[in-house]
């Protein structure tokens, strides 16, 4: 059996992880003989090659002559638009010749899916289309009158958590007997173990702190975490928040911190590539997304035996964390009902730990479930 992923990205997302992991999962668990390629559109899975040759995963290169995705326009909306308007004319007819040269049984979309979807509104293939959504989807005018059409010759579509499966059944944008529930596959659990163990230096080992883990986009809300934490310093004198990850909202960040006073008091450390080590030396973990879907990194932190207070924001953290049970939740933007569940959160930590201990315990549980093996599981019952 063929099979074939694309997923073709022009900065870091954690999908990428997942999209390699998924590879991974079918590799290792499936009793059938797979044999899968990743598609490589632009050398942008280049800097993953390490992983990509140990877990032998074949690459395939779309074109001889490439466009390297790190040279392409990046930032705001236009040049994001731009770069995207590049890459679609650049591979769209490379991808079909290849699918009607290779024919493999399945194609797996994750990103920049809209490349291999046109191709399927003109043309007919062998090939099952596969939608993995990625990410909360923004169902504006285009994109559900697109996935409409769509409709009638994708194959399957795979949601990562539940809410964003109804949304797209009661939008009436799929079928609902194409699309189903689809865990990534997150927690790859020697690996994440091994991360677990290694010892990174940590400049901030002596100090104590918070965290936070995410791109440094509009997404990510890091404005109004920055501007809450100005609140808690003032009650938490020996607290700092430290922000793992890189982005295009680094300058307005920097100087809203330095408005605000906090310079010594919040640190952006850019991105790491193994978060664990931080993660080990944190009070808790936050996430004030505006959106996320399903939000690894909650999930990381929760296998990390990290308290996790994150908004409420769809789909991800509003499916996954059951407020007070596995992680803690607050309504999306509220400062002041952050502010008061961040002080139940330091309460806990400091006198109530027995009951933290359950809910790390849970938290591990929940992440469980996004191991690779619950992934096969999932995904291994539509690849027939």
């Amino acid at each position: 059996m063929k099979i074939f992923y694309w997923s073709p990205f022009i900065s870091y997302v954690a999908t990428t992880y997942a999209v390699i992991n998924s590879i991974v999962a079918i590799k290792k668990f499936s009793k059938k003989k797979v044999n899968i390629s990743l598609i490589n559109v632009a050398s942008e899975w280049n800097d993953h090659i390490e992983k990509i040759q140990k877990e032998n995963i074949k690459l395939i290169e779309l074109k001889k002559k490439k466009i390297d995705f790190k040279n392409l326009p990046k930032g705001n909306f236009i040049k994001s638009r731009i770069t995207y308007f590049i890459v679609f004319f650049s591979s769209i007819f490379q991808l079909h010749r290849l699918l009607k040269e290779e024919k493999p049984k399945y194609l797996v979309i994750h990103l920049l899916s809209f490349i291999p979807m046109t191709l399927l509104l003109f043309f007919k293939y062998e090939t099952k289309f596969i939608l993995r959504v990625s990410g909360y989807p923004r169902l504006n005018f285009l994109r559900s009158f697109f996935w409409k059409i769509i409709n009638k010759k994708i194959y399957k579509v795979f949601c990562p958590t539940y809410l964003t499966k109804e949304l797209l059944i009661n939008k009436k944008i799929f079928n609902k007997e194409k699309v189903f529930l689809v865990k990534d596959p997150i927690i790859e659990v020697n690996s994440l173990r091994e991360k677990m163990k290694q010892s990174n230096l940590n400049t901030l080992i002596d100090k104590k702190y918070i965290l936070s883990i995410g791109r440094l986009t509009n997404q990510k809300n890091f404005n109004f975490l920055i501007d809450a934490f100005c609140e808690i310093h003032k009650k938490n004198p020996d607290l700092n928040l430290v922000i793992c990850g890189n982005g295009e909202k680094k300058e307005d960040l920097m100087k809203l911190i330095s408005q605000l006073k906090l310079n010594d008091k919040v640190k952006l450390i850019g991105f790491k590539d193994n978060i664990f080590p931080i993660l080990h030396g944190a009070e808790f973990f936050v996430l004030t997304s505006n959106w996320e879907d399903p939000g690894f990194v909650i999930i990381e932190a929760m296998f990390a035996k990290k308290i996790v207070l994150t908004s409420n924001c769809p789909n991800g953290p509003k499916n996954i964390i059951n407020d007070g049970v596995n992680g803690f939740k607050f309504e999306i933007n509220d400062k002041k009902d952050f502010l008061n569940k961040f002080d139940e959160v330091s309460y806990l930590h400091l006198n109530e730990k027995n009951k933290v201990k359950k809910i790390l315990f849970n938290g591990i549980k929940t992440s469980r479930l996004y191991s690779l093996f619950n992934h096969y599981k999932d995904i291994s019952n539509h690849l027939v």
